[in-house]
């Protein structure tokens, strides 16, 4: 299975205090390739950089979370991303859903837990579709 410190994240949350902790507690499970970003723009400019993972802040001031999805789904549709909102608002998660978040988690005081329990999720999600696909990459490689 590939391992959580091969993964590389991205951070965009507009409250660096947030965003210091996610870091902080990624780095503590090992995983040190972090880009932190405090608005969308800067995200979305900065996608060449392949993350496998971001973690989205919902509610920020220059884009919305839900704008920064979809654009995001639209340049790569393969990366993993875990909207984080202040709200418990059933209709912001099953929207976040619906535009291709693979996950929507709570900002309280189990955010950590939550990220930790997202990341092995995608980790089984990833692994599984190398082992059903393993000869995809190479045929679509075999397109171009």
């Amino acid at each position: 299975m590939e391992n959580q410190t091969q993964l590389k994240f991205f951070i965009v949350d507009d409250d660096v205090f947030c965003a210091k902790l996610y870091e902080q507690f990624l780095n503590n499970i090992n995983c040190n390739d972090i880009v932190y970003f405090d608005n969308g723009k800067d995200c979305l400019l900065n996608l060449n950089q392949n993350p496998d993972i971001i973690f989205l802040d919902h509610n920020m001031d220059d884009l919305s979370g839900f704008e920064v999805l979809k654009k995001i789904k639209r340049y790569n549709p393969n990366i993993y991303i875990v909207m984080i909102s202040a709200q418990e608002n059933i209709k912001t998660a099953v929207d976040a859903l619906k535009y291709g978040a693979f996950d929507y988690i709570i900002k309280d005081s189990n955010v950590t837990d939550k990220m930790t329990q997202v990341i092995n999720k995608i980790l089984v999600v990833k692994d599984e579709i190398r082992k059903s696909n393993p000869n995809l990459i190479q045929k679509l490689l075999g397109l171009f």
